[in-house]
């Protein structure tokens, strides 16, 4: 269900809390240090800038001399921090499953660092000036803002962390919505690091905030498929699912947000992440397939082959995006030896059961299998074969399986054995004796079934294995973020309604008028909910003489705010003063600077889809705003509504049973 704001004005701050950042646990510290480096990089690279700028600037030899041997220095330390933290980053094992099955470790991916941010000070300006209230009556809905944003950066590696990353996500909704205007900045520099890099980045625009945290829940989900325990279904399912959901974030990321100021949210890296988790889907696929398959049929060995060799061409792809100029110095040494590992050793396995479909099941033993079905699958097995032999002829001769069987072998011992070398020569992957046992495992079982084929009379020279059709019974899927998943409510509703109370919006004054009701009544027709609008005053009336114009909003009556007030509520509080005098307090709509927004848009820096979707459309009422929540396509702009001008005052749509104007 979509979020939707409550009309009582009540608000109850968020449930969902982050982990304690003193907990020392092995992720906890792996954390910490990261946080460490990125805050010695930051601050050597603050050093840099500095002698740079003096060596530019002086024209002393000798300062120069003194500065360019500090900048040696500096660089030096820069580059030795860089190296521990990609260390770190490249410690797949502490994301792993506590499992004691073997299989292959998956990459994860760590999370963004960024600064404690304080908005008390800029959002009591904002408030005092742009709304023209007391701004500490909102000291509440600051500091739960700034809670939400303190427990954000250390979610929860499960459901309860990806909720409270999407609930911050979800309430930067509001926050542009109320804060961020065209013409005036809040101020507030966001300030994240790099999650392979740690380099540090800032800006102020609040679509650098928002990608991050999307960043963040991408990198989490990769996190909490990594830990699934993958050797039985369920836990393969659950990290299929979190692996896809994580590839639809990065992608979605990608998709909405450019100009990224950190090189791991542009786009070559987000393609390369993407990527990376549809193949690591497609690895679980392939083990997936390899435990609901326990017969030993030859159609279920040529699946298991061709899924193998699927497999091996998505990490092949994988390996190919890591090794383009942009990205070859970027990505962690580690991620490309796996990544090339991977590729070898599935490789090797899809030989290893092409060679056990055609060497264990001669024709007399497929008694069970349709034998159409068996040269079915065999036809579908290779790229192409060679000339002189036909399929049949070699599913008919045991000697011909058996060579070509042992060809197949003798491919997989080789990508066994490739594998093993890129493996030993990456520090990082040495450590890891798990991934080290399934290389050794394997290569051993296709060792020892080659040493069974081979005879001593074998003297023509094993022919090369032909290329094995890549195929799979699933492919992946990209699964878009859901936002709608975590209903939140605006921390700072109390201002009143978005469609007229935003940071887009202009309007003059709050104006008390003093009314008296006459014997013909008050001379006013209202009309709408949140807040009702004056949608016409009566020439002559009293309405129009204490100073009430068509197009006011009435905020207030007798000092009451009446901002969320039903159109009912407000009526009756006015009939409610009898012949008394009532105060009512109003606003006037002006504008909501939509061409200035577009402008400011098309020169902005950091560009965010999303929110210049949003802004467009800010002044809509009739659309309801949770609806806006998520970044939509840019193609999707064209036919969008917004609000029509009527002279200085916009024409709003109402709820349907508040159409009818009614006067008093």
């Amino acid at each position: 269900m979509p979020a939707t704001l409550p009309t009582d004005g009540g608000h109850s701050g968020s449930i969902r809390k982050g982990c304690d950042p003193f907990a020392q646990t092995q992720r906890s510290k792996l954390q910490h240090r990261r946080a460490r480096i990125n805050q010695q990089i930051n601050k050597e690279m603050r050093m840099r800038a500095g002698a740079e700028n003096l060596f530019r600037a002086t024209t002393n030899n000798k300062v120069k001399e003194t500065v360019a041997l500090e900048l040696s220095f500096v660089n030096s330390n820069l580059q030795l921090l860089k190296e521990e933290l990609e260390e770190l980053n490249s410690n797949m094992e502490i994301y792993q499953t506590d499992s004691d099955a073997i299989s292959v470790p998956m990459i994860p991916l760590g999370l963004k660092e960024t600064k404690e941010v304080d908005f008390t000070v800029p959002i009591q300006d904002f408030i005092c000036e742009h709304y023209g209230e007391d701004s500490s009556q909102y000291d509440k809905e600051i500091k739960e803002l700034i809670d939400l944003r303190q427990a954000m950066r250390t979610p929860s590696r499960n459901q309860a962390g990806l909720e409270l990353l999407m609930e911050y996500y979800n309430q930067l909704y509001y926050l542009d919505q109320r804060f961020f205007s065209a013409h005036k900045n809040l101020g507030v520099y966001f300030h994240w690091y790099d999650s392979l890099t740690g380099v540090p980045s800032s800006q102020r625009a609040l679509a650098f905030e928002k990608g991050s945290v999307l960043f963040n829940i991408g990198a989490l989900y990769t996190q909490i498929g990594a830990r699934q325990d993958r050797s039985a279904a369920d836990g393969i399912n659950k990290a299929i699912d979190a692996f896809q959901r994580a590839a639809g974030a990065f992608n979605y990321l990608k998709e909405n947000f450019s100009n990224a100021p950190s090189l791991d949210m542009s786009a070559p890296s987000l393609s390369m992440l993407v990527r990376l988790m549809v193949a690591q889907v497609q690895e679980c696929v392939f083990e997936r397939t390899t435990i609901t398959t326990q017969d030993t049929k030859f159609t279920s060995q040529l699946q298991l082959a061709q899924e193998a060799a699927q497999v091996s061409d998505v990490y092949s792809l994988v390996h190919q995006t890591m090794t383009q100029p942009v990205m070859k110095d970027y990505v962690p040494f580690s991620w490309a030896a796996m990544v090339q590992v991977k590729s070898e050793h599935f490789r090797a396995l899809s030989h290893y059961y092409a060679a056990a479909a055609l060497c264990d099941h001669t024709s007399s033993s497929d008694g069970e299998e349709c034998e159409k079905e068996v040269d079915k699958a065999f036809l579908k097995l290779y790229v192409n074969i060679s000339s002189g032999q036909t399929l049949s002829q070699i599913l008919e001769d045991p000697e011909k399986r058996r060579k070509l069987g042992k060809a197949h072998l003798r491919s997989a011992v080789m990508r066994h054995e490739e594998a093993m070398r890129v493996h030993s020569l990456c520090k990082v992957l040495r450590k890891m004796d798990i991934l080290q046992d399934v290389l050794c495992q394997m290569h051993k079982l296709s060792l020892e079934k080659y040493l069974e084929l081979d005879r001593e009379d074998d003297f023509d020279e094993t022919a090369e294995a032909p290329e094995i059709q890549a195929h799979t019974q699933q492919k992946p899927d990209i699964t878009p973020p859901s936002f709608f998943t975590v209903q939140v409510t605006d921390i700072f509703q109390r201002l009143g309604p978005l469609s007229v109370f935003c940071a887009r919006a202009r309007w003059g004054p709050t104006r008390v008028i003093c009314l008296q009701r006459r014997e013909g009544g008050m001379g006013l027709t209202l009309r709408g909910d949140s807040p009702v609008l004056v949608a016409g005053v009566v020439p002559g009336g009293c309405a129009e003489e204490a100073g009430l114009r068509e197009g006011d909003y009435i905020v207030a009556v007798d000092g009451q705010d009446c901002k969320w007030a039903k159109h009912g509520e407000v009526v009756h509080m006015l009939k409610s003063c009898n012949d008394r005098e009532v105060q009512i307090s109003v606003v006037t709509l002006h504008s909501h600077d939509i061409q200035v927004e577009r402008k400011a848009v098309m020169l902005s820096h950091c560009s965010d889809k999303e929110n210049a979707r949003q802004r467009l459309l800010g002044g809509a009422k009739g659309q309801s705003s949770a609806s806006l929540l998520n970044w939509n396509r840019k193609k999707k702009r064209e036919g969008s509504g917004v609000t029509k001008k009527l002279g200085s005052t916009f024409s709003l749509s109402f709820g349907n049973i508040r159409d009818a104007e009614a006067m008093y």
